[in-house]
């Protein structure tokens, strides 16, 4: 078929697919012989599906997928630092690149890609010729630099969000300016990625100002000098050519020499000897199943390869129908709910789902639960949906009808049936985020057990490979894109809570979630022993789920008398360093503006060390400051001012908003699935980041007081990550002195400086204590004489010194990291699994993964044994007047009745120190710290 009018041209970005595909799916090697191809199943995948989306009537009649073909074109002659600061291509993707061509051919699609050309300019050569043809042309791409061949026929589809079509308006929304005026906009805003250069300070909204203002970047150029604002004038006169050079740079090639024409992209039927040979010799056993059956012929046989005594062959998701909202029950009565739940008794499963008005789990109200039994059997259950809900954009809605929309159970009949089902032991509930919904479900007095999480399953097998929520382990695992909530909910000043929401919208919603959750447990739960993370997940993650949702209706009392007064404190505070930070500048300036602190640092005082950014002010962040501060007084007072402004906004001035109207108390919420190493963190408001080192931040915790007739109780582990140091480096020196229970910072300053214990002084003691926590976060001498307030080479001679007395912590340094990179992971004493993909990467964000690495067996480590001993601690307090509050990192904090305080402080501290054994045995005690008083900062 010639290719003319009427014809639909799909134009793939060929490196966007492999790219996603490399980076959406974790590992994955042939077994036959290792080699890596976990890029070439995710690209056949994504092809299959492109093949499956595209068969109606709108269907391409011709589809090519355009790759480029090596890292040298036209482009680096004209400038020679042309994406100069590209990453590597990482090792394991570097073989899977011929093969994603393979591939391509093996589907029977064209596969193009031209020495010295990029993939842009085959595509937007393409472009110009198809639309000269009179015939239509799809990008299936969301690169911005395409976004110049938008218009007359010509549209892009972003296939990695729901195939949104980005149209001249899109091109717009993006830029700022239409398609024809991009490139101006891109040769003005520059771009870090491909290293174009642009013109200094302006971005992409200043360029389309200027661009919409002028019509073109040759007249805003020619007409430089008439802009108003100096800077920016001065900026285009002086950066002409390079702003030039960056136009010549972002400019597709429309004629680019092509030795293919368009009718040889025609649309063909794949050849199911060649495609499913290639599939077999791939062993992708899923995918060659599944194409076989969509062809109508038998499947070849993939021989096993499993070495004896190795697990078999991992399992692809299982066949399940396909993701259709549309198909979603909408539970209206009380009949069918029994269907469900009696659905439910039969499965021993269901996958649990709540919507609410907000996220506040304390004090959202609950509005519809969402059911699934098995993959594509979902249903949604509303339950206080208004009656005047209505789209997001109805501007003449009537939000003040708060009578309940017709067609739904009565809400405690819905409670009253779902109770016993949610609270029986024979049926496993799972949820993703299961602690969001077994908190709203407990105020309506539903204890929901057992349960799994999703979440905590990939969580346990993927930390450090990509994150945890529902949205990415979907398009991750199951390549479906969710509905995302803005649909429904709107944004800004015009969005409405979930019972707004039309109940026949929120059933494809709602459901949908269920039917993904179940579809990703089906998934990750067989797993889990595969990865050798079912110890980690039964034994770690799924028991604290509980614990933490306790804790968290617990809360803590804050007394708002003393935030005040605390703020008024802090404000005259900073107003006096205000005064001394201007007159050490010499005149008056705005401290909080990191641009004004720039130019008093680096221009008026003339202060070395300066560095600007894209935008062209002055880099001032904590890390420059600290290292100034080391030898000018006035960024150490900068620093000052920023802590106390911190601590107004952060903790005084907001922990005031975070105060439960019903409870009187502050609930905060602990993110299990946060950081890699195990550690949890606490949002809403954050707990654990409340500054203990200066006196101010350690007066805030005397506002979370105690309730009358209790008592605020702290146990702390004592120097727990140093504990764990010594034992996985086998320092005999640090473990016998935490064995004969002496001062671990006094012993290493004795042993470093040869200073006897009984002449120490405090601040020898004190540097000491620097370099033995600094050495486990991998620290350098910069960093010690940022802490220090010390010169480098000074800091270093510590380091060095350190690594000369303790050998042992340089060879565990060593070997963590020579296993970081041979197995791209580190692991701690408990199992848990902590993926290192960047431990091979090259510049600044080398450092930062080898530290990562190293830290992260240990501090994942201590967070396991806390983790231990707040799994046991209710079982451990049953019976006594108390309750398990707040963690903060190596701290738990209790609050129990005056007269059970000390029946309190001996039942956890036998606990938290006994919590590694028996799994782990370590060479040195868990010694636990134990404080009381009528507020945290007494008791800690």
């Amino acid at each position: 078929m010639a290719f003319g009018k009427g014809c639909h041209l799909h134009l793939i970005d060929g490196s966007a697919f492999i790219f996603r595909a490399y980076h959406a799916l974790p590992p994955l090697t042939r077994k036959s012989d290792g080699l890596p191809i976990g890029a070439v199943s995710g690209f056949c995948n994504m092809l299959q599906r492109y093949i499956d989306g595209n068969s109606g009537p709108d269907a391409p009649t011709h589809v090519a997928v355009i790759f480029d073909k090596g890292s040298h074109t036209f482009r680096n002659d004209l400038y020679d630092q042309y994406k100069a600061n590209r990453e590597e291509m990482p090792e394991d993707l570097r073989p899977q690149i011929p093969l994603t061509r393979r591939a391509t051919e093996a589907f029977n699609i064209a596969c193009k890609e031209l020495e010295g050309f990029e993939a842009d300019d085959i595509i937007a050569t393409l472009s110009c010729q198809a639309r000269e043809a009179g015939g239509r042309v799809t990008i299936i791409s969301s690169d911005k630099d395409l976004m110049q061949l938008v218009g007359d026929g010509v549209v892009m589809m972003d296939a990695m969000k729901s195939n949104r079509i980005i149209d001249v308006e899109g091109v717009e929304e993006k830029f700022g300016v239409g398609p024809e005026r991009v490139v101006d906009v891109q040769a003005l805003a520059g771009d870090s990625v491909d290293n174009v250069p642009g013109a200094p300070g302006i971005g992409i909204k200043t360029a389309a100002l200027l661009i919409n203002e002028y019509g073109s970047l040759e007249e805003l150029l020619d007409r430089a000098e008439e802009i108003k604002q100096p800077k920016r004038r001065q900026t285009l006169i002086d950066n002409r050519a390079q702003i030039e050079l960056s136009k010549k740079l972002v400019s597709l090639d429309c004629e680019t020499p092509l030795d293919f024409t368009l009718d040889d992209l025609e649309v063909k039927d794949p050849e199911p000897d060649a495609l499913l040979g290639f599939l077999t010799e791939m062993e992708f056993r899923t995918l060659t199943k599944r194409i076989s059956d969509a062809l109508g012929v038998e499947a070849p046989a993939i021989p096993d390869t499993t070495p004896e005594g190795a697990n078999p062959p991992e399992a692809g998701a299982p066949e399940a129908p396909p993701i259709d909202p549309a198909k979603y029950e909408c539970v209206r009565d009380m009949d069918a709910l029994q269907h469900w739940i009696a659905k439910a008794h039969e499965r021993g499963w269901i996958a649990v789902d709540t919507e609410t008005t907000g996220l506040n789990e304390m004090t959202c109200d609950l509005v519809g639960i969402s059911l699934c039994v098995d993959a594509g059997e979902a249903c949604y259950i509303p339950l206080t949906h208004k009656a005047g809900a209505a789209a997001k954009d109805d501007l003449f809605a009537d939000s003040a009808d708060d009578a309940l929309a017709e067609g739904q159970i009565p809400l405690d009949d819905a409670i009253a049936a779902l109770k016993p089902l949610f609270e029986d032991p024979a049926v496993m509930k799972i949820g993703q985020n299961m602690k969001y919904d077994a908190k709203v479900l407990a105020r309506y007095g539903i204890d929901i057990a057992p349960i799994d999480d999703t979440m905590l399953m990939s969580y346990a097998m993927n930390a450090g490979l990509h994150g945890h929520g529902m949205d990415t382990l979907s398009e991750r695992y199951l390549s479906h894109t969710p509905i995302p909530i803005k649909e429904l909910l709107g944004s800004g000043k015009s969005m409405i809570t979930f019972d707004r929401v039309p109940i026949d919208d929120a059933v494809k919603y709602a459901a949908e979630d269920a039917d993904i959750t179940l579809r990703l447990s089906q998934l990750f739960k067989p797993q889990l022993h595969r990865a050798h993370v079912t110890r980690v997940y039964e034994g770690l993650e799924r028991p604290l789920v509980p614990v933490l949702a306790q804790m968290e209706r617990n809360g803590i009392k804050v007394d708002r008398d003393t935030l005040s007064r605390m703020s008024n404190a802090f404000a005259q505070k900073m107003a006096g360093l205000e005064a001394e930070i201007h007159e050490l500048a010499g005149e008056k300036f705005n401290v909080g503006s990191p641009k004004q602190l720039g130019e008093i640092l680096f221009d008026k005082m003339g202060i070395e060390g300066g560095k600007k950014g894209k935008t062209g002010a002055y880099a001032t962040g904590a890390d420059v400051l600290e290292d100034l501060a080391t030898e000018h007084e006035l960024p150490a007072r900068v620093l000052d001012w920023r802590q106390l402004s911190k601590l107004k906004s952060t903790y005084t001035d907001a922990l005031q908003e975070h105060i439960n109207p019903d409870t009187g108390r502050v609930h905060t919420s602990y993110v299990i699935a946060g950081a890699n190493t195990g550690r949890l963190a606490s949002t809403d408001p954050n707990l654990q980041n409340i500054p203990v080192r200066t006196e101010e931040g350690r007066r805030i915790r005397e506002a979370f007081v105690a309730e009358e007739g209790k008592t605020l109780v702290s146990l702390d582990y004592s120097q727990i990550e140093l504990r764990i140091l010594a034992h996985m480096a086998g320092i005999d020196a640090l473990k016998q002195a935490f064995r004969d229970g002496q001062d671990i910072h006094a012993m290493t300053a004795s042993e470093m400086f040869n200073v006897p214990l009984d002449e120490m002084t405090p601040d020898v003691r004190r540097k000491a204590k620097a370099i033995n926590f600094g050495v486990i976060y991998g620290i350098s001498g910069f960093g010690l004489a940022r802490n220090l307030r010390i010169p480098r080479a000074e800091a270093q001679d510590f380091i060095d010194r350190y690594f000369e007395r303790f050998p042992g912590i340089k060879a565990y340094m060593d070997d963590t990291t020579a296993f970081a990179k041979d197995h791209k992971r580190v692991e701690t004493l408990f199992g848990r699994v902590i993926h290192t993909p960047e431990i091979a990467a090259k510049g600044p964000r080398a450092g930062f993964a080898k530290r990562a690495a190293i830290n992260a067996p240990i501090q994942g480590t201590a967070a396991d044994i806390i983790r231990r001993a707040m799994i046991r601690m209710p079982a451990a307090i049953d019976g006594l007047p108390a309750k398990m509050l707040l963690q903060v990192h190596d701290e738990l904090l209790f609050e129990v009745e005056n007269s059970a305080v000390d029946d309190l402080i001996g039942a956890a501290r036998e606990v938290m120190e006994g919590a590694a054994e028996p799994v782990v045995k370590l060479d040195v005690p868990l010694v636990v710290d134990a404080g009381q008083g009528r507020n945290w900062a007494e008791a800690h």
